[in-house]
């Protein structure tokens, strides 16, 4: 093992202290070879995930360079996408890596829920007005204020959202929708009508890296980081992330976070949370009509 071999492990011939330290030892060459084993995968990642937009902006600089093209505004602006394209991959990769370090700073502050979802949808308005899609907020209950840093959970709704939009057809529709689960989660859904998920993949959609259509490109289908980075910055806020999906039919992503002890309503009125908690609430989903 000290010469690099993972591979060895040793015979468990008892159950005594020496049995004992023959298992643990084992664990320990199982953990060492899966670490090694996800730092080769990531680094091979993300070396394919950089390969693609350095060789084009290689190509046009190059062409540039040997008198080949001339700057037109339409090579400036393909130069310009594959920079930002590599800029955010970039930054997924340091958002990603902080909150798996656990370095991710959160500044958490009592948010109103319906704000949160509104800021979100109207984030991405504009490009699902370009692809012909609907985006729709439900009707909101009256729900707690929630104990989250906005920022972060802004972020997650925007990559749900994201998600969402890429994998619906023009016609299709994106709606947000939250419930209060019990007296201490809220719970927030992003549902679409979408081409869905193939159960296979399910399992490993908000791994890192992973795609469940691996010829998709990085321009079409991400990078594979986005659902991991959502579930990294909801697991921070002590809250879990779920998805349910039917191939052709579309597919509801939810996650939940903790509730800050008070509703809007008790903000208004100036009353402060109390000690005791309030009664258990029950997921109450969106009723409406919402046509395939």
């Amino acid at each position: 093992m000290q010469q690099g071999d993972l591979t060895q492990r040793v015979e468990v011939r008892s159950h005594d202290e020496i049995g004992q330290l023959a298992q643990a030892f084992n664990a320990m060459a199982d953990g060492l070879a899966q670490t090694e084993q996800l730092r080769r995968t990531m680094v091979a990642d993300v070396a394919h995930e950089l390969r693609t937009p350095l060789t084009n902006l290689r190509g046009y600089l190059e062409t540039l360079r040997d008198g080949v093209a001339e700057p037109r505004r339409e090579t400036i602006e393909s130069l310009h996408e594959e920079s930002v394209l590599l800029s955010h991959l970039v930054d997924d990769l340091q958002e990603l890596s902080l909150s798996e370090a656990g370095g991710l700073t959160l500044r958490r502050e009592p948010s109103d829920v319906g704000g949160l979802l509104r800021a979100a949808a109207a984030a991405v308005q504009s490009r699902a007005l370009e692809r012909g899609i609907q985006v729709e907020l439900a009707s909101l209950p009256e729900l707690p204020l929630v104990d989250v840093d906005p920022q972060r959970v802004g972020q997650v709704l925007r990559n749900l959202l994201a998600n969402a939009l890429t994998y619906t057809a023009a016609g299709g529709r994106v709606r947000l929708t939250a419930a209060e689960r019990n007296a201490d989660l809220v719970n927030i859904e992003v549902s679409d009508t979408g081409c869905g998920i193939d159960p296979k993949h399910l399992p490993n959609v908000f791994e890192r890296f992973y795609r469940a259509d691996p010829s998709r490109a990085r321009a079409t289908g991400g990078a594979g980081i986005g659902l991991a980075l959502v579930k990294q910055l909801v697991t921070a806020h002590g809250g879990t992330v779920g998805v349910v999906s039917t191939p052709g039919q579309g597919s509801r992503f939810s996650f939940t976070v903790p509730t800050a002890g008070r509703s809007p309503a008790d903000i208004r009125r100036g009353r402060e949370p109390s000690a005791a908690a309030s009664p258990a609430g029950h997921l109450r989903p969106w009723t409406g009509t919402w046509p395939r």
